[in-house]
């Protein structure tokens, strides 16, 4: 019952992240958020040069005609869209000016905890059932290494498997960050899809990792695990491994129904060399089980030779069974742990594996983070050294193949890892290159 005037009186008192807030209470008050003189002050304000609003400030007439003309043009809700815009603009620009300082180590961005504490940056899944309707989990449990960062999601109250069709991963910030406050879960938000995943057919379609008493883990492409009840056909947790290469852009820049999509690689042309594109590669290497870290190497001076090339790949050779200076011991019991309201565990024998390969120019040119199982080969050692048994971890996507073998020492209770080969698709070289190998 109170009037227009007085309720855009009031409107005219709060600020933006408020006034969105309020224009989600009904269609009236939809309405009158939406007015162009309320928006047009908040607009002006914030984002016009000083002089500018000195000048506004002072010369009230000029104000007042320049509204009359910026209001009666435009259709309602045209500054709000043009506040918003602007506002998110400057926003991304800050975040991804942070990202910019790479570190010399990895070749990825040395200020990612910092960028994601500005853009104040959280994950969040939806699980959507069958008949349509969506179930949103929040309040993952992070956990960073030092190229990726582990998400996990655990509840009570998810429904079943039978009835789930697809889970989506959204990347969610602020649609307006303010850095005096902390972000608020019920204030207006903005949704990045990073990848989409079916969960129909889920125990036949994907990938079985491993297993403890309770729970069996099962991977979906890209970088996403999934924890299934043994005594029920319930999920129990849900693991994401981000890698940090395109991290923000994945999380901010896309829209919630299209992912982002980076912009292609520019080839710096080089004539005189014959073999341009197939040397001087380097890698960092990260195996990890969520909390701990099993390993973590860096290799440089990677190549391949023209006659290494078959099958589609380019054969890089990182550390070879003939090579013991290059063996890595692996510390701990390769493992991940999990956990949930009631129960915790540990999936022996699967990892996290973490994998930056740069080109000659230092750029991220394959990476990725996947839980990897390793397997007890048929193989036996026939190295001097290692006499126990051989273990393989395999992983595949579109763009290449990593395998690697461990060696059980009975001795010492410890895997040296004695053989590690890269298999990069010459599709994925020869676009990135403007090659044709």
């Amino acid at each position: 019952s109170m009037p227009s005037e007085m309720l855009l009186k009031i409107f005219s008192y709060l600020d933006a992240v408020s006034l969105l807030s309020v224009g989600c209470v009904n269609k009236r008050f939809y309405e009158l958020a939406n007015d162009n003189g309320i928006w047009l002050k908040l607009y002006s304000s914030s984002l016009q040069p000083r002089w500018t609003i000195w000048k506004m400030k002072s010369k009230q007439a000029e104000t007042v005609s320049l509204g009359c003309a910026a209001l009666h043009d435009k259709k309602p809700g045209y500054w709000k869209k043009e506040y918003i815009f602007k506002q998110t603009s400057a926003f991304k620009t800050r975040v991804m000016r942070l990202v910019k300082l790479l570190d010399p180590y990895t070749g990825l961005p040395c200020k990612n905890k910092e960028a994601m504490k500005v853009s104040g940056l959280s994950w969040i899944i939806v699980l959507k059932d069958k008949n349509g309707k969506e179930h949103v989990i929040e309040k993952p449990n992070l956990s960073f290494k030092d190229t990726s960062v582990t998400i996990l999601w655990y509840g009570t109250d998810w429904p079943c498997l039978d009835v789930l069709s697809t889970l989506k991963l959204f990347g969610v910030t602020p649609l307006l960050p303010d850095q005096s406050r902390r972000p608020n879960k019920n204030g207006p938000r903005r949704f990045s899809l990073i990848a989409e995943y079916h969960l129909a057919n889920l125990t036949e379609s994907s990938v079985a990792v491993g297993a403890d008493e309770l729970v069996q883990l099962f991977s979906l492409s890209p970088g996403l695990l999934v924890g299934i009840w043994k005594e029920k056909n319930e999920i129990a947790f849900v693991m994401a491994s981000l890698h940090y290469n395109q991290l923000l852009e994945r999380s901010i820049l896309g829209s919630s129904t299209v992912q982002y999509a980076p912009p292609p690689n520019k080839p710096l042309l080089d004539d005189i060399d014959p073999e341009y594109g197939l040397h001087d590669y380097s890698l960092h290497l990260d195996l990890h089980g969520r909390s701990c870290m099993y390993l973590c190497g860096s290799f440089k001076g990677l190549f391949c030779r023209k006659g290494d090339i078959e099958n589609g790949y380019l054969r890089l050779t990182v550390v070879s069974l003939k090579d013991n200076r290059k063996h890595l011991p692996v510390i701990g019991t390769l493992g991940i742990c999990w956990e949930t309201d009631g129960f915790k565990g540990n999936v022996k024998d699967c990892f996290v594996m973490d994998l930056t390969l740069l080109d000659e120019t230092g750029k991220p040119f394959w990476c990725f983070s996947a839980p990897v199982y390793m397997e007890l080969s048929s193989k036996a050692s026939g190295l001097y050294d290692y006499m126990g048994h051989i273990y393989t971890a395999d992983y595949v996507d579109a763009e290449g193949k990593v395998c690697v073998e461990f060696v059980w020492l009975e001795e010492t209770k410890e895997y040296i890892t004695v053989s590690l080969v890269l298999y990069v698709s010459t599709k994925k070289v020869n676009s990135w290159y403007g090659t044709n190998y």
